[in-house]
């Protein structure tokens, strides 16, 4: 079935943006009514973190969201085999500058790269750039989904990719070679190495490695967005300057402030956020589960 799949992403990878992302938008509709689990998941994180917008408000943007969820997916296919030149068309860099400069310079670099729909986008379209580093979590008892995976993101350039069970040791020394770090900080991943921060109000397990990161190898860290655009406009990658004053001395409040920002550019773009991951898993102890 996985191969079936694979197979019917690359046919359909050789048409047009618009068509592909018309496809896409139906392939969503019908995950809405189909894929009920991820659903549930779904509508629970939103009236978590939208408890302001009435039942039907919530309904709507989780409509929106399995739509851009589904455009995602089959237009994964232009990421893993179209050229490097439709890629450049298709997906806009703006803010390279920011990163460049630093990367020139010999800095140390974390690009904080949350977890919207449009990320691999704007992964492959660092990697056709830059040199980089990331991690990625397999996926259980796929190993044909992980292979395409593993070599749709090695496909441009020199990239270093490791599994988030490798630990950390090898990111900190390719940083330190000079590679930037597309890095992915916003999922629930257990209590380890995890603090509770609020994230739309709620409380969220959420990993200390972006400060404790930074500290370690005096990187700067640059905001990074992936927006996939209206239509069959594309994606914009977008690159902000560096953080001020990032780390201090006080992780805690350092994992409050990504957590803050993230949040902040989610309420620009409500659908294209990953609402299907159980951000809110693990609770606080005492505390109910939610899912």
């Amino acid at each position: 079935m996985t191969r079936l799949a694979i197979f019917i992403i690359w046919l359909f990878h050789w048409l047009p943006l618009s068509v592909l992302s018309l496809l896409g938008r139906f392939l969503g509709v019908l995950s809405y009514f189909f894929v009920l689990p991820r659903k549930r998941i779904a509508a629970t994180n939103l009236a978590l973190c939208f408890p302001e917008l009435d039942a039907p408000a919530r309904r709507r943007l989780l409509w929106r969201h399995f739509q851009a969820l589904g455009r995602s997916m089959l237009e994964r296919g232009l990421l893993w085999w179209a050229s490097p030149e439709r890629l450049r068309q298709i997906i806009r860099f703006e803010g390279e500058e920011h990163l460049r400069v630093l990367v020139q310079a010999g800095t140390p670099v974390i690009l904080l790269a949350p977890h919207f729909i449009g990320l691999d986008a704007g992964g492959a379209r660092v990697a056709m750039s830059f040199d980089s580093v990331s991690m990625y979590a397999r996926q259980k008892g796929n190993p044909v989904l992980n292979d395409r995976l593993y070599r749709g993101r090695k496909r441009f350039g020199d990239q270093i990719l490791l599994s988030r069970q490798d630990g950390v040791r090898g990111v900190v020394k390719a940083m330190r070679s000079g590679r930037p770090f597309y890095y992915l900080p916003d999922m629930d991943y257990g209590r380890k190495d995890a603090i509770f921060a609020p994230f739309f109000g709620v409380e969220a397990a959420t990993i200390t490695g972006l400060p404790r990161l930074a500290s370690l190898t005096g990187a700067r860290v640059l905001p990074c967005v992936a927006r996939m655009l209206p239509g069959s406009a594309g994606y914009v990658l977008e690159i902000g300057e560096a953080w001020e004053n990032f780390p201090t001395a006080d992780v805690e409040a350092d994992t409050r402030r990504m957590n803050g920002w993230i949040e902040s550019v989610v309420r620009t773009m409500p659908e294209q956020y990953y609402w299907v991951h159980r951000r809110f898993k693990t609770r606080p102890a005492g505390q109910a589960r939610l899912y």
